[in-house]
């Protein structure tokens, strides 16, 4: 893996204000803006803004209270944000993406906004505006390779700014193909060597999940306790996951993960599981049995 420089530019010299940020040696170049600043940002980047491009509006969802994203493209992103301004509420940022050469087309763009949007449906973090997904229009093999080096300079600039619905919440390649009634999960072979395999037994409670850089991802097919503490430290958490079907009831009322979930820390996925205050630490277990604690402290030593 080769590292990346990335220089950021703060227009008002606030974190919270118009910036501007840069892949160095690439042409590839981002604005962020709250909504607020809209005329600034015309004011000030008007040759970035006034070209063609794509964009994410990043919001609220008022009915879940989770994270919101659009999607969309334009040949000329300004004029498109002039209409958002007038047609959506929900969003308070607005994130664009265009290059310094223009040698970015119609086709390039309409191919950017399609597998960007792919890439946020399957990633599941950010609730997604888009109510349709334009289909994928065909690029000759040099622009489409193209395009997807200029995808993962998007995903590292969108991770620098605050947002990382671009981001797969695992790495992983599947060894076989998943079955309708097998998550995709089940048939993962990790190729990063720091990202621990982990299960959790307790109680007849069987669980799976991996270690990661944000947190731990507990696998779909995971299952948790039909019980729970009637007071403990995540019990609001686990009823909002039951809720929004994160965790469904299985026919034989058991209580099942139906897709992954980055949790924080190891214990607020222990206790969703288990229903009461756990240390998971020191109940999370990779392979040969060790605790996490006992991973950290050899990986320190």
């Amino acid at each position: 893996m080769i590292g990346k420089s990335i220089r950021i530019y703060l227009k008002e010299g606030s974190v919270t204000g118009i910036k501007l940020a840069e892949v160095v040696n690439l042409t590839i170049q981002a604005l962020s803006s709250p909504r607020n600043k809209l005329p600034d940002l015309n004011k000030f980047f008007h040759s970035q803004i006034n070209t063609q491009g794509v964009y994410f509006l990043v919001g609220m969802d008022d009915e879940t209270g989770k994270s919101k994203v659009y999607i969309g493209e334009g040949e000329n992103v300004w004029d498109r944000l002039k209409s958002h301004e007038v047609n959506k509420d929900f969003w308070s940022e607005v994130i664009l993406f265009t290059s310094k050469d223009d040698n970015i087309t119609k086709s390039h763009i309409k191919y950017l906004e399609s597998r960007l949007i792919e890439i946020t449906k399957q990633t599941d973090r950010y609730v997604l505006e888009n109510s349709n997904s334009p289909s994928l229009n065909s690029l000759p093999l040099p622009d489409r390779d193209a395009m997807e080096e200029f995808i993962i300079n998007i995903k590292t600039l969108n991770g620098v700014l605050g947002h990382k619905f671009l981001e797969n919440q695992i790495n992983y390649k599947r060894d076989k193909p998943a079955t309708l009634f097998e998550p995709i999960e089940q048939s993962i072979r990790l190729p990063k060597e720091d990202e621990i395999e982990l299960v959790l037994n307790i109680k007849g409670i069987s669980a799976k999940a991996i270690q990661t850089d944000e947190g731990l991802v507990v696998l779909a097919g995971s299952y948790a306790s039909v019980n729970q503490s009637s007071n403990y430290g995540y019990k609001t958490l686990r009823e909002d996951l039951i809720r929004d079907e994160t965790i469904i009831s299985t026919p034989e009322g058991k209580l099942v993960f139906a897709k992954k979930h980055l949790f924080q820390s190891p214990s607020s996925a222990a206790a969703v599981i288990v229903g009461y205050s756990i240390n998971g630490r020191r109940n999370w277990k990779d392979k040969n049995g060790r605790t996490l604690n006992e991973i950290e402290k050899n990986e320190i030593e």
